[in-house]
């Protein structure tokens, strides 16, 4: 079944075409990496989808439903939650007082705080950081914070999570651990449509790839097909 499709978006910022004319589908429990030079469009990507920016032109669907122009939290509340480039967390929160008020965010019904604080803690022991859970955020180190922004995308329940360079910056061991986290992830049936730099990360761990490049799909496809095309090569190695 096809979660998100994807036709003919733009998105213009006066005269510059940071997307155009964009098309994809991402289909239940894929893993989609999202790759391409800085200022590819990658991101601007992500916050169309999320519901930071209005398209210029085209739609998006998830689930068979329109959903471009709706606001960020009716988009969240529709199954679709994202972690940031540069980590956005409540840095003078504590780290279960992050994710608490990311589970709020994400329902419309009235929650009760011992049910919200129960899934907090149950999503915190899941991504490994329940014995932190009283921290506070600004004291974690690197890549706990990009663990913690995962926890509170996750206890909104998405059925898609944008992943933004949640392995960048990592040493060797924190990369590999993030790696099976995603796949843990993905395993909970929880699709994952993912930004990053880190070309063996996402070669790995990705079903599908595409390439973005000057706001545009150049290439898509396995890891194997998108590693050996010419126009992806040249735009990484130079001709």
């Amino acid at each position: 079944m096809l979660l998100l499709e994807v036709e003919g978006l733009t998105k213009y910022f006066g005269g510059l075409a940071a997307t155009q004319d964009v098309n994809f589908y991402i289909k239940e429990r894929e893993i989609v990496g999202l790759i391409g030079p800085n200022g590819a469009g990658k991101t601007t990507l992500f916050n169309l989808i999320s519901g930071s920016f209005v398209p210029t032109a085209g739609i998006i669907k998830f689930k068979g439903e329109i959903i471009s122009g709706l606001k960020p939290h009716q988009i969240c509340r529709k199954g679709i939650a994202r972690t940031f480039q540069l980590v956005e967390l409540f840095r003078n929160m504590t780290v279960k007082e992050n994710v608490l008020t990311a589970s709020f965010f994400g329902f419309s019904e009235k929650r009760t705080t011992k049910v919200a604080e129960m899934e907090a803690m149950e999503i915190l022991d899941f991504i490994g950081l329940s014995n932190l859970a009283g921290i506070i955020a600004k004291e974690l180190s690197i890549a706990n914070q990009k663990r913690l922004e995962i926890a509170r995308a996750l206890v909104t329940k998405p059925d898609l999570l944008l992943v933004d360079e949640a392995i960048a910056g990592l040493n060797p061991s924190e990369a590999n651990e993030t790696i099976l986290l995603l796949r843990e992830i993905r395993d909970r049936g929880i699709t994952i449509f993912m930004i990053e730099h880190v070309m063996r990360a996402i070669m790995g761990i990705s079903d599908r790839i595409i390439v973005l490049h000057h706001g545009n799909i150049i290439c898509e496809g396995k890891a194997e097909e998108v590693s050996r095309n010419r126009k992806v090569i040249e735009i990484y190695l130079g001709k």
